[in-house]
């Protein structure tokens, strides 16, 4: 199958700006599929259906997702759709009132 092909059967792929304005916004419960496909070998060069700066983004809103869960904004969540495909979810967790969501904390430094 074609590349072009191939994008044009692929659901929109999300952003790290996407995740961070959704977390920003879902009410607890919320879910986001961030990914869909089979993350470990779609984020390596082994991976056929990406190219490379494709994977590189789809690498960064992963990191940024794994972030997101471990200050506790989210859930992360896969769910099986067939055979070696996966539908890579993220739920909104509750947040106190008093503890809003510090974004700065959440987009990594730039590296020197």
């Amino acid at each position: 199958m074609s590349a072009a092909r191939l994008e044009a059967l692929l659901p929109r792929r999300q952003s790290e700006i996407d995740l961070l304005a959704w977390v920003g916004q879902a009410a607890a419960g919320d879910v986001l599929e961030y990914h869909q496909g089979f993350l470990a070998l779609d984020r390596s060069s082994h991976g056929d259906a990406f190219r490379e700066r494709d994977r590189a983004a789809l690498g960064r809103i992963a990191d940024q997702a794994m972030r997101l869960a471990e200050h506790g904004f989210v859930h992360l969540l896969q769910r099986r759709v067939r055979s070696e495909r996966f539908s890579y979810l993220a739920i909104a967790r509750p947040r106190a009132v008093s503890s809003p969501l510090s974004i700065s904390t959440l987009i990594p430094e730039e590296k020197a």
